[in-house]
């Protein structure tokens, strides 16, 4: 059966168990993960997977269940599953279900791409990058021990049907690669460069953003700084000036913008799993959260950003939304459920990691708005601080508001230059203290959207993927070291 017929057996389904209001997605999913681990081919991981997700609303609470059968007594069965969780759920919770208003909308959206990555055959995928990995082998002959060079592809077909009448068909086309080059210096020292980030870099694109990231070109420059961190000092202990690479201020972003506006975590219902947010809606219109040359914006309509979707797993259409404007918080990553608990409709991130999910509010693209400089002004501007590039390690607490974080390679900056070479570059700070500290943020010049292909959340847990675009940004009177 197609994915119309099988979704409308669901919605039918529904109807006949008297429900308020019930939605299906049915999805297939393909995923293809391909390495070379210094010269050695990775098992190739090739899977397919398809079914049907389906949620309703009776009584005023939620039920949810999923299947991979696709005949017409199991989805009946699955349907009469979700009512019965929904009614189990009303006779104990007392707080109503009320949706915020959506357009009932019948629409096609395909990703933006050029090459479809499972067109291209497994052999001249794996030639690929066996060609970087030997390219990194030479170069790196006597000054690296590991090399890692590594691609993933997927291909997402997604129905949404309500019983409002929705309609809406969706494939979304996501590459990634990347590669880590290291060198052990002693049993307990090792030194890393990755590029372009710690996690490569995941995109809405086809094949071609293989050839587009040029790996092979980074090479040099990323086997120079593994010898320059072997020489390297430690990062000092001190407050001062902080000038952060695109990719460390996207994670930035994600971990203290994006997870501390999921609405769904605003109102607690992470609390057991992975904490709160400081955020809380008493401040919605009044919080400074950052400077003033800070706005932060959730966009999803953009092409290329691996959270760039038509719409929602609730059939909510993609629109640009400040989240964060001039420094001042407006709005929170939303659902249907919880835009209308503050009043607002829903900013469409309500996402689910498959068709065997219930969707929850997940970071859509939330992109931090480039600023009018150059780096190389940002840089110039500066007479005394550090430079940090290239993620490595992250904490933050559970209400999203204290953190520290690593990244691989650092300079201090001096007289407007990058000189000497640091190692073990830390920093860490307040969310709010923090954002209020930046005083630059680098042009389109240096802007990406950089993919986050593994973000966890959700009980059952979920692997979502997420996006922040960034540009690198100045910070003052910044606490780095220790």
């Amino acid at each position: 059966m197609d994915e119309r017929k099988i979704a409308q057996i669901a919605i039918s389904a529904c109807l006949s168990q008297g429900v308020d209001y019930a939605d299906a997605r049915v999805e297939t999913i393909e995923d293809e993960n391909i390495s070379v681990t210094s010269g050695i081919i990775k098992p190739i991981e090739h899977t397919v997977s398809r079914g049907i997700g389906i949620r309703v609303l009776k009584n005023g609470c939620w039920g949810f269940a999923s299947t991979d059968r696709m005949d017409e007594k199991s989805i009946r069965a699955r349907v009469a599953l979700a009512a019965s969780m929904a009614e189990a759920s009303a006779t104990v919770n007392r707080n109503r279900v009320v949706l915020a208003p959506v357009e009932i909308i019948s629409a096609e959206y395909t990703s933006a791409y050029r090459i479809d990555p499972f067109t291209i055959p497994l052999d001249e995928k794996i030639e690929f990058l066996r060609d970087i990995d030997r390219a990194a082998g030479k170069a790196g002959k006597d000054k690296i021990d590991s090399r890692e060079i590594f691609a993933s592809f997927r291909r997402r077909n997604k129905y949404f049907a309500s019983l409002d009448g929705a309609d809406i068909s969706q494939l979304l086309i996501q590459t990634g690669a990347g590669m880590v080059l290291g060198k052990a210096k002693s049993h307990h020292e090792r030194f890393e460069r990755s590029f372009p980030s710690s996690s490569g870099q995941y995109e809405c694109k086809g094949y071609e953003l293989l050839d587009e990231l040029q790996m092979k070109e980074a090479i040099p420059r990323l086997i120079e700084e593994i010898e320059m961190l072997e020489a390297a000092e430690e990062c000092p202990e001190k407050t001062t000036t902080l000038l952060l690479s695109g990719d460390q201020v996207s994670l930035q972003v994600h971990e203290s913008i994006g997870h501390a506006l999921e609405l769904d975590r605003v109102f607690g219902v992470e609390r057991d799993f992975s904490g709160t947010s400081f955020a809380t809606t008493d401040k919605l219109g009044k919080l400074k959260y950052a400077s003033d040359i800070v706005t932060v914006v959730c966009d999803s309509t953009v092409p290329h950003g691996l959270a760039s979707y038509g719409f929602d797993d609730e059939g909510v259409p993609t629109r640009q939304v400040d989240l964060i404007r001039n420094g001042r918080l407006v709005n929170y990553l939303s659902s249907r459920e919880t835009a209308a608990r503050i009043g607002k409709e829903s900013t469409a991130a309500m996402r689910a990691n498959s068709w065997a999910n219930v969707p929850i509010v997940r970071i859509a693209n939330v992109n931090l708005k480039p600023g009018s400089k150059p780096f190389e002004q940002l840089l110039s501007e500066i007479d005394n601080g550090i430079y940090m590039d290239t993620v490595r390690s992250w904490s933050i607490d559970d209400e999203r508001r204290y953190f520290q974080f690593g990244c691989e390679i650092g300079w201090l900056i001096e007289g407007g230059k990058l000189t000497t070479p640091i190692k073990n570059p830390t920093y860490s700070g307040c969310t709010t203290d923090f954002w209020n500290k930046c005083t630059g943020i680098a042009d389109e010049q240096s802007y990406r959207i950089w993919g986050t292909p593994n973000c966890g959340k959700g009980q059952p847990g979920q692997n979502a993927r997420t996006a922040q675009g960034a540009s690198p940004a100045r910070f003052e009177q910044i606490t780095v070291g220790g």
